[in-house]
């Protein structure tokens, strides 16, 4: 409980990790991990050898990131068995999971057959963008080859995260000569394509399953209520464990915003210039599933009711997108315990001793489990 309130109260917002970097680095080497580093991008790896080093090893991660900008009140408060701070449960109880599986293990004298590499990453959260763990599976030989990637992220157990959700982000920027709204009127408007895309992006047909989501976010732009805006822009989002759907959308949605800017082109003057529009990418995540019916998904699920729990499959974003897309057996399950309202200043987890203390049972079977598994 302590480490997870020292980790909170580091502040760790988007690609400002380095401070709680430095301080789970500090804490794995305290708990006993040999050859404990930080790569090029911020991420802190510690190695829990195993008896066979030439065995392909077990990734087991939790994200440093939290979703609150520089400056955010990050003091935990107490009320009994709660403590509440922005990103107590997303990730702190991840990263503090991983320091006490370690010290659990070696405790009890466990020694698994490969090695496994606990993993304190950079940027999950939306701006990060999985940077983290991209840059792992890109540099790092040892991921390149590994057998598999446990994400530990949020509280509950039971929940099992096999499809990842993959996504494509965009800040779509229409541009145009601009003027005086009096003095210039009849010139082209680039406020009209981006009203014409938005409709049309609500017009893009999708399948009920797999599933496919799409939002138009934020927009803005313009100079003031008098004047032909040079510059408007919508944020756009779209989302599906199906990468061949999230392509589709981005397919249509591009043929409609250029068809916009063209019509636009068309119907009104353009000798002090055309509009123009521009897609400049925000995020992209791949998608991903695990097989749901062996390996690292049937471990867990057979974790979790061994210790009572009603174990489900479900489809989220998370650093295991990235491993899965891959082609490495990837999932993301919970850290045990309660928690809730994630991403908001009032965020809490519960740390009453034996439902916390069941929960991590259940990672430490998984982790343990796949870790021994030789084939």
């Amino acid at each position: 409980m302590n480490e997870i309130i020292e980790i909170t109260q580091t502040p760790s917002w988007p690609f400002g990790e380095a401070s709680r970097g430095k301080l789970v680095a500090e804490m794995m080497q305290q708990s006993g991990f040999r050859d404990v580093t930080i790569d090029g991008i911020g991420n802190v790896i510690g190695v829990r050898p195993g008896r066979n080093r030439k065995l392909p090893a077990l990734i087991v991660a939790a994200h440093l990131d939290t979703v609150f900008p520089q400056g955010t009140d990050v003091t935990v408060k107490r009320a009994g068995t709660r403590l509440m701070a922005p990103g107590i449960g997303d990730d702190s109880r991840g990263l503090a999971t991983l320091l006490v599986l370690a010290r659990a293990m070696d405790k009890a004298g466990i020694q698994t057959e490969r090695d496994i590499l606990f993993v304190g990453n950079v940027g999950e959260e939306g701006p990060g963008d999985l940077r983290g763990v991209r840059h792992l599976f890109e540099n790092d030989a040892r991921a390149k080859t590994a057998t598999g990637f446990i994400s530990i992220d949020s509280s509950g157990s039971g929940g099992i995260v096999t499809r990842g959700v993959g996504s494509n982000r965009y800040h779509i920027v229409f541009s145009g000569p601009g003027g005086h709204s009096y003095d210039k009127f009849g010139i082209v408007n680039p406020m009209v394509p981006l009203a014409k895309t938005v409709v049309g992006l609500y017009g893009i047909a999708v399948p009920s399953e797999p599933k496919v989501t799409y939002s138009a976010s934020i927009a803005g732009g313009g100079t003031s209520v008098n004047t032909i805006p040079p510059q408007v822009f919508v944020d756009v989002d779209m989302r599906s464990t199906s990468p061949e759907e999230v392509a589709r959308v981005d397919r249509e949605l591009r043929a409609i915003a250029q068809h916009a800017v063209d019509e636009e082109n068309a119907a009104r003057s353009t000798e002090r210039g055309k509009v123009s529009v521009d897609f400049q990418v925000i995020g992209m995540r791949p998608a991903g599933q695990t097989d749901e019916t062996k390996g690292l998904a049937a471990i867990a699920v057979g974790a979790a009711e061994e210790f009572g729990y009603q174990s489900r499959f479900i489809a989220v974003s998370t650093d295991a997108n990235v491993a899965m897309s891959l082609g490495i057996p990837a999932i993301t399950i919970g850290s045990g315990g309660r928690g809730g309202a994630e991403h908001s200043p009032d965020e809490w987890i519960d740390v009453e001793i034996d439902e916390s203390v069941r929960g991590l049972k259940v990672d430490l079977a998984t982790v343990v489990s796949a870790a021994n598994v030789t084939n």
